[in-house]
Order: structure tokens, then sequence, then C-alpha cells
């Protein structure tokens, strides 16, 4: 999956995709870890991911994206987490089709993060469902 500069834009800015306007209701949740090592952190979990996920990432921004039937689940759509680095910490935004697939992908994000942290695990995460 290409990001195109208007995809990149369009993030950055928070405007959604109009090819996706309408398709599937979404259940959103946002967090910022604090961590001195957000760029380290982002890098490693996408590197992780992107074995059998549909990854893009740089030093400072990743997109991961959960199929709908990953590990034998049948969710409604697929579910996208978007991190961004900052020097005091990673902002991540998931967005899912279905309450119970964000609260899973909550604690999957958690559980990665905390075991590429290990020497500051456990991580704070305070998620805000939107």
């Amino acid at each position: 999956m290409r990001q195109t500069y208007i995809d990149v834009l369009r993030r950055r800015h928070g405007i959604p995709d109009p090819r996706s306007i309408g398709a599937l209701s979404m259940f959103a949740t946002t967090v910022r870890v604090p961590t001195a090592h957000a760029s380290r952190y982002l890098q490693q979990l996408c590197k992780h991911w992107s074995h059998n996920l549909a990854v893009t990432f740089t030093e400072t921004e990743g997109t991961v994206t959960f199929p709908r039937n990953a590990r034998g689940a049948d969710w409604p759509g697929d579910a996208t987490l978007r991190l961004e680095a900052h020097a005091d910490g990673l902002d991540c935004r998931l967005e899912a089709s279905a309450a119970e697939q964000r609260e899973a992908l909550k604690g999957a994000v958690a559980r990665h993060l905390d075991r590429f942290a290990f020497r500051e695990a456990p991580l704070k995460f305070d998620w805000r469902d939107a």
C-alpha cells in the first residue's frame, strides 16, 4: 500500500479519505504513550507487524492495517492504527469497525509496545474512546 502526498496531508490534518466516508461506522480511540523513545518503538512495532500485515512507516509516522478476518475473526471491516512519534511520546489512533475489535486491538498494541519497551515497561496507556 503506497501512500500519496495527499494521503499524508489528509492524515496530518485529520481529513477523512472520501473513499471511506459512509462505508462503515468507526469506533476510534487515541492515546499518547509517554516515552523518550517513541521513534524507536514506532519502527520496531511497524517492522514486527510488517511480516503479516499491511504496514507503511517512516521514523516519525506509521500506519498498520488489521484485516477484518485476522486470526480467524469476522469483524465488519478492517481496523487501522496510525502512529506518530514525538520527542515526549508516541501518539496512537486506532479506528476499528466494532467496539469489541477496538478493545481487542487496544490490548494488542499495549502488549506489543510494552514488550519492545521492556526497560520502561509498563508504559502508561490512557486510551480516550471517541
